[in-house]
């Protein structure tokens, strides 16, 4: 066998490895839900494989974790990989208080999973707003972590604020004429998590915001599940958030903190991002030097889902590395 063929065999392996894991439709069939008393609320965690652990934490904030399980459930075969519902969120119980949910309740959950689940040390893979408590746990709990991976994610609440700002200018200037409504309403005196203007707010085209190759999408279980909790959102952005943030993002600020943060780092963004723009998503070269930074240059929010053969490759590369 030539070199040249080997490259080529190893090149069309690799490649089909990665496609069968975007595409392996059983991959929700293979976990299951177990539930565990935190707090006095009962917590749904999914848990398979073996090695390593690894913690993976959603965006929203208001996300099951069903879709970082579609796009990241594989890795059960090199890892112990770490699925679970945050409070309010998915098959986890709900709040006797909307006060409860806030970034710090957040990462206090991962540390208490961390301890039930008897791990020494974790790695984490935070995605949009699951990077929050993700570089929050790596600066609260330093020890604790191995390995982080912040996949568009936001490193402070100003620029949570900063990338509302940006895609509420793309939304005037690319839909003006849906605009006017928004318009129309905010001058009435509405708020974003307020009827009508959440509807007329939530129609607008996001899937150019989240996806620079718009027919793409995460994959979903075939059982019904709870993908969202608007509560939860409005509690931790806050009321108005999609124009003004508030709750208990507006006060996080990790800026001066990350260039002391232990775990080796990979952050990574998305060129087309209008979400975690790059504008603000670069900034973590400055704050965070002795991270890995990596730009997609053809993704926006799900670069997973948009560039998986580079993303796969990077990703394992950076967590079998010492």
């Amino acid at each position: 066998m030539t070199s040249i063929f080997k490259v080529l065999l190893i090149l069309i392996l690799t490649s089909s490895t990665i496609i069968f894991a975007q595409t392996d439709p059983e991959i929700f069939e293979k976990f299951e839900s177990k539930f565990y008393t935190i707090d006095g609320y009962q917590i749904n965690v999914e848990i398979l494989g073996e090695g390593d652990p690894i913690f993976f934490l959603p965006g929203g904030p208001g996300n099951s974790h069903d879709y970082m399980q579609g796009a990241f459930g594989h890795y059960h075969k090199t890892n112990t990989v770490v699925f679970f519902d945050w409070l309010g969120r998915g098959k986890s119980d709900n709040a006797k208080d909307n006060s409860e949910y806030s970034v710090k309740n957040d990462v206090e959950l991962i540390e208490k999973l961390r301890l039930i689940l008897n791990f020494d040390k974790i790695s984490l893979v935070g995605h949009s707003y699951g990077t929050v408590p993700a570089q929050a746990y790596a600066i609260t709990y330093k020890d604790n972590v191995d390995k982080m991976v912040l996949i568009n994610g936001f490193h402070s609440g100003a620029m949570w604020q900063a990338n509302c700002d940006s895609y509420n200018h793309y939304a005037k200037t690319h839909f003006p004429e849906k605009w006017k409504a928004v318009d129309s309403l905010r001058s009435l005196g509405y708020l974003s998590s307020q009827e009508p203007l959440k509807t007329v707010y939530g129609n607008f085209p996001t899937k150019y915001i989240y996806y620079h190759n718009t027919k793409l999408k995460s994959k979903v279980p075939k059982t019904q599940f709870r993908g969202m909790a608007g509560d939860v959102y409005t509690a931790i952005i806050g009321p108005d958030g999609d124009f003004d943030v508030s709750g208990s993002m507006i006060n996080q600020d990790y800026r001066q903190q990350l260039k002391d943060v232990k775990a080796k780092t990979l952050v990574i963004a998305g060129r087309y991002d209008g979400v975690s723009t790059p504008e603000f998503a670069v900034q973590y070269k400055r704050f965070m030097p002795q991270a890995q930074f990596e730009m997609f240059e053809q993704s926006a929010h799900n670069p997973y889902l948009e560039e998986p053969e580079k993303f796969y490759a990077l990703f394992e590369r950076f967590m079998k590395d010492q």
